[in-house]
């Protein structure tokens, strides 16, 4: 495995979300999170602190090193297909499955839910195609 590129890929991808999230999350459609019920959410002064950055960028590196892992087996002609298809696959087992769990299980209005979901949709195959194009073949 290449250590070097996974971490710039870890870099890229936590840097990538982190200003996907704050225009789209903290500011384009921060009125989903005034859907009642609002209690669920913690109060924020400001920006996240920077326990969740870490966690992200650890959490990244194990994506990226997953990728790494199975990359010759993921389908595309190319390395940016198969950044595509990879982060489509990402989404489809790890986000609707705990999309749909928490729709079923938590007090979180309908439309936060639908709105993570196709939030996802967008940015996890935006991160794999990031990660194949550093990473490489």
């Amino acid at each position: 495995m290449k250590t070097g590129k996974i971490l710039i890929a870890a870099v890229v991808v936590s840097l990538f979300n982190a200003i996907f999230s704050g225009v789209t999350c903290g500011w384009l459609f921060n009125w989903v999170y005034k859907l009642e019920p609002t209690n669920v959410w913690k109060p924020m002064a400001g920006p996240p602190g920077i326990e969740l950055y870490t966690g992200e960028f650890l959490l990244n590196i194990i994506l990226v090193v997953v990728y790494a892992l199975l990359q010759k087996g993921i389908p595309g002609k190319n390395k940016l297909i198969k950044g595509l298809v990879f982060g489509s696959c990402v989404w489809a087992v790890g986000m609707l499955p705990g999309m749909f769990t928490t729709y079923h299980f938590m007090t979180v209005a309908t439309g936060v839910v639908v709105y993570w979901t196709v939030l996802g949709l967008v940015a996890t195959p935006l991160k794999g195609l990031m990660i194949a194009a550093i990473y490489g073949d």
